[in-house]
């Protein structure tokens, strides 16, 4: 079997799933197994998608989103990153500060919805501050991890080779953690979209999630959960664009050749 039919066949498993989950859903809720009221055929939630893509106010309310999405992950990694790599490269560095890390890392980014409201007000800047600090966190912690997770035999040639601590760090620690910070980054814009989008609901600010809020509101629901398929939609685009991005930065690294 060629790699064409491999893709082919996996393709065809994986959307025949999703069709069959789909017809389940338009049949549960056309045989009032599932409340109408509250849960429409897929059919009409499909209809009203397409109906807002041609609305002006959907488009714009998706970039209000997107918006928040990027400036909160471009923050978590100008800060995440940088601080990952100080911290990774020295154990006295990591030591001292790693009971902060541990205190402030499980705090729910929502049970900071206050401060955000007290500080930037409801508009775009609370949705970015929450959505940065809830993506600092894994992209900090892999970037620790892969800082700390060197191979030490590379380490120890670079240092019979006579390189300087700048060298050994730029040449062979740098190199083995950018495969960690990759995962990091996939996994802090899920977080931050995320956190945009309830940020929205929560606080109203502009965006899709507002949009939703005012669905639920106005008992239009095809549209609320229109509106849900969108976000779905993004953070799987998302998660595949960064994946497709890794494999191909990464296509020199052991983990994506044994996945190709």
């Amino acid at each position: 079997m060629t790699r064409t039919d491999n893709r082919l066949r996996l393709l065809a498993q994986t959307w025949s799933g999703v069709a069959a989950v789909l017809v389940l859903a338009e049949l549960a809720s056309r045989a009032e197994l599932l409340p109408r009221r509250h849960f429409p055929p897929v059919s009409e939630m499909l209809a009203e998608l397409g109906a807002q893509l041609g609305q002006a106010s959907f488009w714009t309310a998706l970039g209000q989103t997107m918006q928040g999405w990027v400036l909160g992950l471009a923050f978590a990694a100008v800060f995440a990153v940088p601080l990952g790599m100080i911290l990774g490269t020295s154990v006295v560095r990591y030591r001292a500060f790693r009971a902060i890390i541990e205190f402030l890392r499980p705090i729910p980014s929502v049970a900071l919805v206050p401060l955000a409201i007290l500080v930037y007000g409801v508009g775009m800047e609370s949705k970015v501050f929450l959505a940065a600090f809830a993506a600092f966190w894994p992209l900090l912690i892999q970037t620790l991890y892969g800082m700390q997770d060197v191979d030490p035999v590379a380490v120890d040639t670079a240092r019979v080779f006579r390189l300087s601590r700048v060298e050994r760090i730029t040449r062979v620690v740098l190199p083995g953690a950018v495969p960690y910070v990759a995962t990091g980054l996939r996994i802090s814009s899920s977080v931050a979209l995320i956190l945009a989008v309830t940020a929205e609901l929560v606080i109203g600010s502009p965006g899709l999630g507002r949009e939703i809020n005012a669905a639920r509101v106005g008992a239009a629901p095809d549209l609320l959960y229109a509106l849900i398929i969108v976000t779905g939609l993004i953070g799987w685009g998302l998660n595949s664009l960064f994946g497709m991005a890794e494999r191909r930065v990464l296509h020199w690294h052991p983990a994506q050749r044994g996945a190709r």
